[in-house]
């Protein structure tokens, strides 16, 4: 028995076919945003025409409402809001896909085959185009709280007086740290910035600042990060522990155990695989 796995996200989308646990077939493109929602269902479309698995299940990069299997929104890519994907995909699949909010698939990824391994609670936070959280509990438990909006960590406030949040707050952690938003402040991307160690330690201080609520509130065991961003390696971490152990009081003794996605590109696909099973 197979599975398709569907990764959508603001920079790349990803689709893997997985027999057990193991990948045997692997596809991604870059996302063209200017498409919107009708590029992205025709290249998925296109890819799934060659494969033919027997699950299926959806990570879509922005909330999603989990009991009714509707995308929320995406505050990246047009088109996207209180979309019925799955029973959009359902003709071409042959049957009614599974889809959960990406941070979420991605948190379940690194519990179960990654960073996460034998750490609970874990927090995993996806740093790419956007920012989201995911929560595991216990096990393979999902932690997606009352309305499905738990560990959407991007949007807490952080600089009441910062710039306009996509999401149309100000100061949200997702506009002072995600990539879509380092690209237009600097004209450069995330992965060149982070080269300089003089920006790496100013743009910790605001990630850090999202973290230590994730840690206060939740104390998790780990905290594992995965997205585009988080290839900066030392270039980021190292700083970015160094500005929370500034940043958390020491009476807390709260953990400070974060670590990069072991999985890398495929935390997602990875946990997709994990909950339609």
């Amino acid at each position: 028995m197979n599975t398709l796995a569907i990764d959508i996200g603001g920079t790349k989308f990803s689709m893997a076919v997985f027999e057990g646990d193991r990948i045997v077939e692997r596809e991604s493109r870059a996302t063209d945003r200017a498409g919107g929602r009708e590029w992205m269902l025709e290249n998925i479309a296109s890819i799934i025409e060659r494969w033919k698995p027997h699950h299926r299940i959806i990570g879509f990069g922005g909330p999603v409402d989990f009991p009714r299997q509707r995308i929320a929104l995406s505050t990246h890519v047009p088109g996207w809001a209180n979309f019925d994907l799955p029973h959009h995909l359902e003709p071409l699949l042959g049957v009614l896909p599974v889809m959960d909010n990406d941070a979420n698939v991605g948190a379940l990824g690194e519990a179960l085959y990654g960073g996460g391994l034998g750490h609970r609670p874990l927090f995993y936070m996806t740093l790419s185009t956007g920012i989201g959280g995911g929560i595991i509990v216990n096990g393979d438990e999902i932690y997606r709280g009352a309305d499905s909006y738990a560990g959407e960590i991007g949007h807490l406030t952080i600089r009441p007086d910062g710039p306009e949040c996509l999401c149309g707050s100000r100061g949200c952690l997702e506009r002072m740290c995600c990539g879509l938003s380092l690209e237009r402040d600097y004209g450069r991307p995330a992965s060149e910035l982070l080269r300089d160690p003089a920006f790496a330690e100013r743009y910790v201080v605001d990630l850090a600042m999202g973290l230590k609520a994730a840690i206060m509130l939740l104390n998790p065991a780990r905290i594992v990060i995965g997205g585009g961003i988080s290839k900066a390696g030392d270039a980021l971490f190292t700083p970015l522990r160094a500005e929370l152990s500034r940043q958390i009081t020491d009476w807390s003794r709260a953990r400070i155990d974060v670590v990069p996605a072991a999985l890398g590109d495929d935390s997602v696909l990875y946990g997709a695989m994990a909950l339609v099973q």
